[in-house]
């Protein structure tokens, strides 16, 4: 080939590459791994990148209690009622309208009509009735969050007498008493409405092949890496969502996650640390994002397990922990000591208690008179992931070890995979334990009676805490519709726990998420998960 033709060819090429460029040519994005083109026209990203600090457990809400599980399934599955966008207020969900019986007892709730299941099955009245009779003749090991309404159907305190499909989009619920909390229950997330013939069809497996109406379907599950869900074509609320796909990337070192950000494989993070907070923004490419604070994160003493069957140890362990230091050290400021179960911004919050002050010989002189003067040795559980409340588990554990060992406790920091950790606090298998709870529908019953109530034991009661003075009280809470009177039930509730003390309630913090700067309208709800139907790339 001569010069000549060389040349008209290099000129020829140089101007074809700068057509191309000028045609705005798809884009492409970091997806788990692998290199996914984006499906949308033009430059906009379409598929977001959540980075995450464990994995789910389940991908059938109902099945679960952990957060991990909920940042997903509120994607795929949606309840007859629905939050708003930034707190606990309640909305039209699949449930269009409703209504309320004078004396309490009875809801009738009109559905959206239309609605289709991903399997391209009918949403109606029958399968409310499904979901809610496979739920109530289950137990706590199938169903644990269940226990919201009293138990099952089997049990004298379950609430639910009857649920009936009235006419294809009326369904009706009956109650035996009153259930103060009734409709923010329905809202929570594992109250997700699933499709009968997918459950009858894939049986225990429908963990790992949910079936909902939600915004988004489920494609894959890579165990411990990546859960991919991809747009719904036939969502029944037009124009939503705005995103053609979310993958969900387990990342477990907080700072790992954060150096994906920075350099563009995930598009959001959960679980920034305090001490990043200046660094995310200090990078213009990136943005702070803060969780409306609704949670609780304590150090559980497993009261059926010796020695904290005795309530002098328990209360020497709060005397002996340094919660300040704690706050100090690790939340950047962003997080109220706790002195009660449940947080300040809850209606009903008791706060004339008078908090377990830090006092290292009273500590020692309560040892004393449980006959534990020379302490003992006790194995301490720290989290192996990253939670709202707690950021980082195992330095926090670190601090609790060095506190105890000045009242002569001598606690040997233990840890096992997330899963794991769940099943053997659920079952009462830890000695003491590092947990914590984000609220579900803003009510003081869903920390009370949820986490520390007997009828919970089994499911969120991890510390296998029984008081019947207490549950007496808690009960009347919920029958209770004033709420003033509610109100004044809760505070009663919260010094009873105050002085048995099952736990040490260490911090309410306000959660930190880290984002590019270039992700739109991700609101974060204070119930730790949401949906990412409207979020969009600028």
């Amino acid at each position: 080939m001569s010069k000549k033709s060389i040349k008209l060819l290099l000129i020829f090429l140089l101007a074809l590459s700068m057509f191309l460029a000028g045609c705005g040519g798809k884009t492409t994005k970091e997806t788990g791994g692998k290199k996914e083109p984006a499906t949308s026209g033009g430059s906009a990203k379409d598929t977001l990148v959540y980075g995450r600090g464990g994995d789910s457990t389940s991908l059938d809400p109902i099945t679960t209690t952990e957060g991990e599980a909920f940042k997903v399934t509120e994607n795929i599955f949606e309840t007859l009622l629905e939050y708003g966008e930034q707190d606990t207020t309640l909305h039209p969900g699949l449930a269009k309208e409703w209504k309320v019986s004078d004396d309490g007892l009875t809801y009738t709730f009109k559905l959206q009509e239309g609605v289709k299941f991903h399997d391209g099955t009918d949403f109606n009245a029958d399968a409310v009735v499904f979901n809610f009779d496979r739920w109530m003749n289950g137990n706590e090991d199938k169903f644990p969050y269940y226990t919201m309404f009293g138990g099952y159907k089997a049990d004298e305190g379950h609430v639910i007498k009857e649920v009936k499909a009235v006419d294809p989009y009326t369904v009706e619920f009956v109650l035996k008493r009153p259930q103060a909390p009734f409709l923010k229950n329905l809202a929570m997330s594992p109250f997700g409405i699933a499709s009968p013939t997918a459950v009858k069809k894939f049986g225990d497996d429908f963990r790992k092949n949910p079936v909902g109406t939600g915004p988004f379907k489920f494609v894959e599950w890579k165990q411990n890496d990546t859960i991919t869900l991809e747009k719904n074509p036939d969502y029944w609320q037009k124009g939503l969502p705005k995103l053609n796909k979310v993958v969900f990337r387990v990342i477990p070192e907080n700072t790992a996650r954060l150096n994906a950000l920075a350099n563009g494989e995930i598009d959001v993070m959960d679980g920034l640390n305090n001490s990043d907070e200046a660094t995310v923004k200090g990078n213009d490419k990136l943005q702070v994002i803060e969780r409306p604070s609704m949670n609780v994160g304590y150090l559980g003493l497993t009261t059926t397990r010796k020695p904290f069957d005795n309530k002098l140890v328990r209360q020497a362990i709060n005397h002996a922990v340094n919660k300040k230091d704690i706050i100090k050290a690790f939340y950047g400021g962003k997080a109220l000591a706790a002195k009660n179960p449940m947080p300040p911004s809850i209606e009903g919050y008791n706060d004339s208690i008078k908090d377990y002050d830090y006092d290292l010989e009273k500590a020692k002189a309560l040892l004393k008179e449980a006959g534990y003067e020379k302490g003992f040795e006790i194995d301490l559980w720290a989290m192996p992931v990253a939670r709202p409340y707690m950021p980082e588990a195992q330095k926090v554990a670190e601090v609790i070890q060095a506190d105890l060992a000045k009242i002569n406790v001598k606690a040997k920091i233990q840890s096992v995979d997330w899963a794991t950790y769940l099943q053997k606090a659920t079952k009462g298998e830890f000695d003491m334990f590092m947990l914590g709870w984000t609220g579900d529908n803003g009510d003081p019953d869903n920390f009370l009676y949820t986490l520390l109530d007997k009828d919970s034991i089994g499911s969120n009661n991890y510390s296998q805490y029984s008081n019947d003075e207490l549950h007496d009280v808690l009960i009347a809470a919920q029958t209770e519709t004033e709420q003033a009177k509610r109100n004044e039930l809760y505070k009663k509730a919260q010094e009873i726990i105050h002085d048995d003390a099952p736990w040490v309630p260490l911090v309410h913090s306000t959660p930190l998420l880290a984002a590019a700067k270039d992700v739109a309208d991700y609101l974060p709800h204070p119930t730790g998960s949401e949906a990412l139907t409207k979020v969009y790339f600028k």
